[in-house]
């Protein structure tokens, strides 16, 4: 008896559907996100001690409801997740627009608390558009598992070459945490290439983000050695 033919259209197989991802990673971002903030001078942090408070709070409700892997698809908790990462991204645009001031009007006249500082909100911008870029590609963590649109917002090498890669691979946080990371270092796309337009603005943002901050401290700390 003849097999019946094979519809490319239709859902994906069980076996190749990846699993959704756990949330562990995310927490354990924001969670280096919040103590970086706490650790900067208060001139820096807005509320200091309230905003990273009210942060930990949101993230552990978030936690709470989706502990596991996040499997839930409820609007409620993705509207939940971008509040947190907005708070986080206010908050460190604040200390970062803070920290250049200060450069700027010579208020910043310790090179170690200059580097340090610096140090962090660029660590932190780092998470923060990991964390943007982790939510809204392919719509998100739950909508890459189990409804992935048909063209996606940026390109892996896994996609563009499935046998670097396992049978319904999907990118996770870890990925996008990586690719911001290479993005802020190289103030370009490395091996991850931006497809959508809101991708290829928010990856140009960061790069000039990343490269102002990282010329302005590393300049006035040099300054301040000699």
């Amino acid at each position: 008896m003849p097999s019946l033919p094979v519809d490319d259209a239709g859902p994906v197989p069980a076996p190749a559907r990846p699993r959704p991802e756990p949330r562990w990673p995310m927490v354990l971002a924001v969670t280096v996100a919040i103590a970086l903030q706490v650790a900067l001078p208060g001139r820096f942090a807005p509320g200091h001690r309230l905003v990273p408070f009210l942060e930990l709070v949101l993230l552990i409700g978030l936690f709470l409801a989706n502990p596991g892997r996040i499997d839930r698809r409820a609007m409620w908790l993705r509207r939940a997740s971008i509040a947190l990462i907005a708070m986080i991204s206010a908050t460190n645009a604040w200390s970062a627009v803070r920290l250049v001031l200060d450069i700027i009007g010579g208020a910043a006249d310790d090179a170690i608390a200059l580097l340090s500082s610096g140090a962090s909100i660029w660590a932190t911008n780092v998470i923060v558009f990991g964390l943007w870029y982790w939510e809204f590609d392919r719509g998100g963590p739950h909508t890459r598992v189990y409804a992935p649109p048909r063209f996606p917002d940026f390109a892996f090498p896994q996609d563009q070459d499935p046998a670097l890669a396992r049978p319904g691979w999907s990118p996770r946080f870890v990925d996008y945490l990586y690719m911001s990371f290479t993005n802020a270092t190289a103030f370009s796309p490395t091996d991850v290439m931006p497809l959508a337009r809101w991708a290829k603005l928010t990856m140009m943002t960061q790069s000039a983000i990343s490269l102002a901050t990282v010329t302005l401290v590393v300049a006035r700390a040099i300054g301040l050695f000699k």
